[in-house]
């Protein structure tokens, strides 16, 4: 561990070979795991749990009290993964009450002036373009990008596989493997690069784009298209996937291009 004109509270739990860069301020009840770099000028707030191997660029805050008036102080955390890149000036929150942690998952990009508030969600491989802000409670699932400039309302969810556009804004949910723009911000067709860059088959693609046309090109409601989809299209994980996201759906799934 390497320290220059830094301060770290001797009640902080620092891991092995970490970097800690000038200028860091490292506060009470934090968790530092093996191999992470800090820059200079990060601060690390009570409650982080900091996973292995993460780097951190100069004046990130991690684990800062929520903005929400509802907060009174509980004891909650900020959870970022393993092997995850967090650029210049991201903030975290900790979370509330609500949820009690607020969680960046392992292997992802947050890129510089994004903010993730407090109690949301964000999976594994997931890229958050530069000023992205997640409001409070939202979830992102695995491998999703939102591109620079993204602005999501709170309580969304964002299905795994998604790619969207930079400086959408959106207040409804995005069902997997999607991808969305315009404005309003509306279904514009499947991330189909993204889906092959990660394995997916063409007969698994095709799946996708049939329970998409129902969905979104049928004329159908969803209530009717998830029928069609039930009694026509085969089983598969992505079947199940997409299914399961729309029947859960608290806020709706997020309009078409042709409505």
């Amino acid at each position: 561990m390497e320290q220059q004109l830094s301060y770290i509270h001797p009640d902080a739990k620092i891991g092995a070979n970490v970097e800690i860069g000038p200028f860091v301020t490292i506060d009470k009840n934090v968790v530092i795991g093996d191999g992470t770099k800090i820059m200079s000028n990060v601060t690390i707030l009570e409650g982080a749990r900091i996973g292995k191997n993460v780097i951190i660029f100069p004046n990130a805050v991690i684990s800062a009290i929520p903005q929400d008036l509802k907060f009174r102080g509980e004891e909650t955390t900020a959870e970022i993964g393993d092997n995850t890149k967090i650029r210049e000036c991201v903030t975290v929150n900790r979370g509330t009450a609500s949820k009690g942690k607020t969680v960046v998952g392992s292997d992802c990009l947050v890129m510089a002036y994004s903010h993730v508030a407090h109690d949301c969600v964000v999976g594994n491989n997931v890229i958050l373009g530069n000023t992205t802000q997640l409001a409070g409670e939202v979830i992102v699932d695995d491998y999703a990008i939102l591109s620079g400039g993204t602005l999501t309302h709170q309580f969304t969810h964002v299905g795994c596989h998604v790619m969207v556009q930079g400086g959408t804004k959106f207040g409804k949910d995005i069902p997997p493997y999607v991808t969305i723009g315009r404005e309003p911000a509306s279904y514009a067709g499947l991330n189909t690069i993204g889906l092959r860059r990660r394995g997916f088959t063409d007969e698994q693609i095709r799946d996708v784009q049939d329970i998409y046309r129902l969905v979104y090109q049928s004329g159908l409601n969803v209530t009717q298209a998830l029928d069609r989809i039930d009694k026509e299209i085969r089983p598969s994980e992505e079947k199940d996937t997409i299914v399961n996201f729309i029947k859960s759906s608290k806020r709706g799934i997020i309009r078409g291009n042709f409505e």
